[in-house]
């Protein structure tokens, strides 16, 4: 049979008939692509996290000093003293607090940014990702000069008469949660809006078609069609607010230190290497788990256009 394309299958690969003779397609040439970013990935992440599990299975003897003596010691403190449990659930709160308050925050900008018929679109989304060239750290000082006894909130509220002594609004966990909006809001408004440019407008003008209203239509198609971006917004939040540390050492006082400021203290503070190293462990694992259901139901994809876009 002549022709360009003649395929047939052999014991080893694929072989294309081409004009200019046979091509051999190995499959071993597939992982000799992909090794390089193999070997990244295991040098980089598996490695570590290897690492840090055999580490929680060392002795510590004193600060800064720790046997290679295996035992179960770090692990049966964690499991059995209420100290770590209390911080871990109280980091799923705030977290799932956060990642709630920022999908209501974030879906009516999103929405607007998709809907809007300004032709510099492009403008508003550069306004969404500015906030992203300045430093985190700045970001987050920025509201102790705002939310503190002689920050602008305040200030102004005295000058107005309107209170007579400042509001404790600064090292508070609602101060704590407040910094996380500022920080993780552009995440979930482009997983929603990337949801949204998605979907398929004549979709909504059929709804229209068959006697929908503007309301009627976003509800049965605009907003069902969206939700996976919310979803991953609420995902990718979640987890960034759970392993936060900076904000709640800058914003938040001892009570409302999250598991990541707990970590921190136990490894640069106590200098107990094997514990700190079991509470990563900890949280790697619970962190990990809520992405694999979501994974599992949804997929990752939402969430590489989210943060691709």
């Amino acid at each position: 049979m002549r022709g360009n394309n003649k395929r047939r299958k052999d014991g080893v690969g694929i072989r294309v008939r081409m004009t200019k003779g046979w091509t051999l397609y190995d499959p071993r040439l597939a992982w000799m692509l992909v090794a390089p970013v193999l070997l990244l990935l295991i040098f980089f992440l598996v490695l570590p996290i290897a690492v840090m599990m055999v580490y929680t299975f060392f002795t510590f003897v004193t600060a800064g000093v720790e046997q290679a003596t295996l035992t179960l010691a770090n692990w049966h403190e964690f499991f059995t003293d209420s100290y770590y449990h209390g911080f871990l659930l109280k980091t799923l709160r705030v977290g799932a607090m956060t990642a709630l308050i920022c999908g209501v925050l974030g879906y009516f900008p999103a929405y607007f940014i998709w809907a809007t018929t300004f032709k510099h679109k492009w403008l508003l989304l550069l306004l969404l990702i500015v906030p992203f060239w300045i430093s985190f750290t700045i970001r987050t000082f920025s509201w102790i000069n705002i939310l503190g006894e002689q920050g602008v909130i305040n200030v102004a509220l005295l000058k107005l008469g309107l209170i007579h002594e400042p509001l404790p609004m600064l090292y508070t966990e609602g101060a704590v949660i407040l910094g996380l909006l500022h920080f993780l809001l552009p995440y979930m408004i482009l997983n929603v809006y990337v949801s949204l440019e998605s979907i398929d407008r004549t979709l909504i003008s059929a709804a229209r078609s068959m006697g929908c209203t503007s309301a009627q239509a976003f509800r049965e198609v605009t907003l069902p069609l969206s939700l996976p971006g919310l979803a991953a917004g609420l995902l990718l939040c979640f987890v960034l607010a759970a392993g936060s540390y900076v904000t709640p050492l800058l914003l938040g006082s001892g009570r409302d230190a999250l598991f990541g400021n707990l970590i921190y203290d136990t490894i640069m503070g106590e200098l107990n290497w094997p514990m700190g190293a079991t509470l990563s462990i900890v949280l790697f694992v619970v962190l990990g788990f809520f992405a694999a259901v979501y994974t599992r139901y949804m997929g990752m994809s939402q969430i590489v256009k989210g943060l691709g876009g």
